[in-house]
């Protein structure tokens, strides 16, 4: 993993609009209509070569494929563990009874037609037998597709994402394993085999845990120190299907999800960070550009980063359209290096930008380009500060 050895390196969390082409075979395939696979395939590597070189274009320095071919960074686990059967009724939803909706409904019923473009529907995935990982040829492609469109563009780096345990057991409701546990166990080990083989091919594993801090806010029944249990035990599991991978190889992203509302009642950085610092991975991103959680780069005044581990802070937000001035994103950057020391920050983004495919995100890919546009403009700046000094 590179660090920021002689200037801020820039990267985001991951997940970016599918391009138009794309978005409407993977209606299809969500449907069980897609008659072209070979196409489908095609137009996946079309449009990671475009993100790809997109995302060079506007100097990120450590890119991703976007997750252009799945339809969720969420659901796609399903697709590649055996053992899962996928019912058409709607499932359970996180934001249902949560703290937000419970103190806001008014504002979380009108905004619930956003979803209306989600190709991602929301079904019930159930665990109805022993699982195993059948992605092998799926995640295959996916690597080299990235690859080949890194290829001669200049970038620092590349990571590919992938699901957490934790995130996996949230979605899907086990009728098979006789306790939780060893269904949260069950399926560590069977993701493992994806986190192997992003890392054997050479790229940054980044594995995707929103759970780790939205659990607090979709259990308003649980108090803090409950929830700070809770999430030990799962960086626990997470850490053992991490087993033997070396931490300088992975980064740990955990955020508080899509959610452009009020956030009056989301979990402080404070209360979890010494449990994020636990899980085996050689960076952390973490949101940090909202309004809500800016104000908490001061934790790390009191927090120690462990020697040899980097942090990556949002510095844009995907919870705004608003595009960040690229001063304001040097400011940020150089209040974290004042406390962590230069070399062990990267820029990156609060949270992905479409994060479910879908025909009209939060934030319009032209702004979403325009935010990274800003980003490699003020990781410049402050690079300038910090390394004349």
């Amino acid at each position: 993993m590179q660090s920021s050895t002689h200037r801020f390196l820039t990267t985001h969390v991951g997940s970016l609009a599918r391009t138009p082409e794309l978005l409407e075979q993977l209606i299809a395939k969500e449907r069980g209509e897609l008659t072209d696979a070979e196409k489908f395939q095609s137009t996946v590597r079309s449009a990671v070569a475009q993100t790809v070189r997109r995302q060079a274009e506007l100097g990120v320095d450590i890119v991703c494929d976007g997750e252009q071919s799945k339809t969720s960074f969420l659901t796609y686990a399903a697709e590649r563990l055996q053992g899962v059967t996928s019912y058409a009724e709607a499932g359970a939803t996180l934001w249902k009874q949560s703290r937000e909706t419970l103190a806001f409904p008014e504002f979380y019923e009108a905004n619930r037609r956003y979803r209306a473009g989600i190709v991602a529907q929301p079904k019930r995935l159930v665990c109805t037998g022993p699982l195993a990982y059948t992605g092998h040829a799926a995640l295959a492609a996916d690597i080299a597709n990235v690859q080949a469109a890194a290829q001669g563009q200049g970038v620092e780096d590349v990571f590919m994402t992938s699901i957490s345990p934790s995130d996996i057991e949230g979605q899907i409701t086990n009728e098979f394993y006789s306790t939780d546990e060893e269904f949260l166990a069950a399926i560590a080990e069977a993701m493992r085999a994806e986190y192997l083989a992003i890392v054997a091919a050479g790229l940054v594993l980044q594995v995707d845990d929103p759970r780790l801090l939205t659990y607090y806010i979709s259990r308003p029944d649980l108090t803090v120190a409950e929830c700070r249990r809770w999430a030990a035990e799962r960086v626990e599991v997470l850490n053992y299907a991490l087993r033997d991978i070396p931490p300088e190889r992975v980064r740990f992203h955990t955020c508080y999800g899509i959610n452009i509302g009020p956030r009056v009642h989301e979990l402080n950085l404070k209360d979890i960070v010494d449990i994020m610092l636990t899980v085996n991975a050689g960076a952390y991103s973490f949101e940090a550009a909202n309004p809500r959680h800016e104000h908490e780069w001061q934790v790390w005044n009191e927090v120690k980063l462990p020697a040899g581990k980097l942090i990556i802070p949002g510095v844009i937000s995907h919870s705004t359209p608003l595009v960040e001035h690229p001063e304001l994103v040097a400011q940020r950057l150089l209040r974290f290096a004042s406390v962590v020391g230069k070399e062990n920050v990267i820029g990156g983004s609060d949270c992905g930008f479409s994060s479910f495919a879908n025909s009209e995100p939060e934030i319009h890919p032209t702004i979403v380009w325009e935010k990274f546009r800003s980003l490699a403009a003020g990781a410049k700046l402050a690079s300038q500060a910090a390394w004349s000094r």
